[in-house]
């Protein structure tokens, strides 16, 4: 009840027990009156409207700074009366007024509003909030309706023009860099139409009745390995960690638009889903780097590491310097510093120095070291 139903009904019990005790029926009938009032607008705030909520985003996944918005239309399915509501849209952290005025059995209403993302996260949107009162404002109701969408604001992603080549092993045993790497046999596998004659395998072929086909492996292809510290000391402005999102966003974009294999990591956790949206989830907490090192030192995932820290682990250097011998090219970008240009620190380790994802994709354009 609001505070003019409250004192409503205190005046009401006051003046009915006023008139009962003092022989006043005037005042007893008042009373009744205002409770009479009050049943009324219970009743009336208690009636639910029968909406119907459906969301759609345009798009649900957007960089950061990408304009996206969200359609909400609502139903009436009630079949009586026109509904006259106060509803609210929940948006992130702001709210959208949704207007539902006399909004007839059967019709529905369309309402079309930004979503901000000037932030890289998840933006959780509705339900939507109804609130519904009485006349005399004696009783206010709020219900929700619909489910709650979300719209994944990814980081910012940065055009990378330059690609790491690949590692092959030569006849006399040097490691050398490969363009286009080189092609040995993988597994075999039935025929689908479409495939070339040239590689079926006749023998296996034979022996197992169906054609089978040589599946072919580039062994010396460019993979790389992209590891984010999002430890929480290696970032003392928040904004640094932003940067550093972006940056591997970029180079996982670059890879998937060169069809190259890239794996990413995190120094908290083991990834699993879509890379982007797990940097649009990614947020700063505690970390083993040495830990994590180990594993990948173990597993070998690649032939390129790129670490990507913050001015804060800018002392574990020599640490990741240590899978050099694992890792043929070892990169390390230090986001959040002044200083964009390329660094070599010894022929072990390719430093990256940059205040932004931009000034990162700039030197890493730079980098001569692939």
């Amino acid at each position: 009840m609001t505070a003019r139903g409250i004192g409503l009904v205190v005046a009401a019990l006051a003046l009915l027990t006023a008139g009962f005790t003092s022989g006043y029926p005037d005042l007893a009938l008042l009373g009744a009156a205002g409770l009479v009032a009050a049943g009324c607008a219970l009743v009336f705030a208690f009636w639910r409207p029968r909406l119907g909520v459906d969301r759609v985003a345009e798009p649900d996944r957007v960089a950061r700074g990408e304009p996206a918005r969200m359609r909400l239309t609502v139903h009436n399915t009630s079949r009586l009366r026109a509904a006259s509501l106060v509803a609210t849209d929940r948006c992130g952290r702001t709210t959208v007024p949704v207007p539902l005025l006399r909004l007839r059995p059967g019709n529905d209403t369309t309402v079309e509003y930004p979503v901000p993302t000037d932030r890289r996260g998840i933006v959780p949107i509705g339900p939507l909030r109804v609130t519904r009162g009485d006349p005399l404002a004696l009783v206010r109701l709020s219900r929700t309706y619909g489910e709650i969408a979300t719209v994944w604001v990814h980081p910012r992603i940065h055009l990378l023009r330059a690609t790491p080549a690949g590692m092959a092993r030569s006849l006399d045993g040097r490691i050398d860099k490969v363009p286009h790497g080189s092609i040995t046999f993988d597994a075999l596998r039935e025929y689908v139409v479409g495939d070339e004659l040239r590689r079926v395998h006749w023998r296996s072929s034979a022996k197992v009745g169906e054609l089978m086909v040589r599946e072919q492996l580039d062994t010396s292809e460019p993979t790389i390995v992209v590891l984010l510290d999002d430890r929480a000391g290696s970032y003392p402005d928040p904004e640094a960690f932003e940067s550093a999102c972006e940056a591997a966003a970029s180079i996982v974009a670059a890879a998937v638009r060169e069809d190259l294999p890239v794996g990413l990591h995190l120094v908290s956790t083991v990834v699993t889903g879509p890379y982007l949206d797990v940097l649009t989830e990614a947020a700063l907490q505690p970390g083993d780097l040495d830990g994590t090192l180990r594993r990948l030192r173990a597993q070998r995932l690649g032939d390129t590491l790129v670490f990507l820290t913050g001015p804060g682990g800018r002392a574990d250097l020599g640490t990741v310097s240590s899978l050099r011998g694992t890792y043929p090219v070892v990169l390390a970008a230090l986001l959040g510093d002044r200083d964009g240009a390329p660094v070599a620190a010894g022929d072990r380790l390719i430093v990256i120095e940059a205040d932004d994802g931009a000034e990162f994709a700039a030197a890493w354009d730079g980098v001569r070291g692939w």
